[in-house]
């Protein structure tokens, strides 16, 4: 069953046209659920859906711990900035990002002029326990991987936390989180529209 048949939530179509031209980008750490949800929320809304870390991948020619380890984390960033911008003119479309990119100021520019952003927002275990099923982290390879994911939590929240929407992921049915993003990006849009009405 879809989600759209197994919980009761807004008009997809009529949501896909009131975001128009925008894409809908999913910010938050790794381990947050952004390519799992996005890409089910994209198939809700009958929008393409794309991993940047996925297209980096695609446009260098190496994985992003490769790319990490040939150049560093500046330059990774900079092509990171680069095909996210490249992504954004394309839309709409779901966009999941990688946990540093809505770090940049140019990004978050970038995100608020066209699109909306939607923060996965998850506590440290939850990010823990997800992140341990996979080795290819390039900033978890050390000897502490939780004090380095407190780190990240501490110097990240605060931008994240700039996002249009947050939802909670947490350890519940996929179908739930996705329902909730949903549920926000209506209720988002919905508010958008007064303030147009008002202004």
């Amino acid at each position: 069953m879809t989600v759209t048949e197994n919980l009761s939530i807004p008009d997809t179509e009529n949501l896909a046209r009131r975001l128009g031209r925008r894409s809908l980008v999913f910010v938050g750490l790794m381990g947050a659920g952004k390519t799992v949800i996005g890409r089910r929320v994209a198939d809700v809304l009958k929008l393409p859906f794309i991993d940047s870390d996925h297209e980096i991948e695609t446009v260098s020619r190496m994985t992003v711990p490769d790319l990490f380890a040939a150049y560093g984390e500046a330059e990774f960033r900079s092509l990171e900035r680069r095909v996210i911008a490249r992504l954004l003119k394309s839309g709409p479309r779901v966009v999941s990002t990688g946990g540093g990119a809505f770090m940049n100021a140019q990004t978050r520019r970038a995100v608020a002029r066209r699109g909306v952003s939607v923060w996965l927002k998850a506590d440290l275990p939850t990010l823990m326990e997800r992140v341990g099923r996979r080795s290819n982290r390039p900033l978890l390879n050390n000897d502490d991987p939780e004090g380095v994911m407190r780190n990240l939590m501490d110097e990240r929240y605060p931008l994240y936390a700039e996002a249009n929407i947050v939802v909670h992921s947490r350890n519940e049915p996929k179908e739930v989180i996705v329902a909730e993003v949903i549920a926000a990006l209506d209720a988002y849009l919905q508010d958008e529209g007064r303030k147009d009405t008002r202004s």
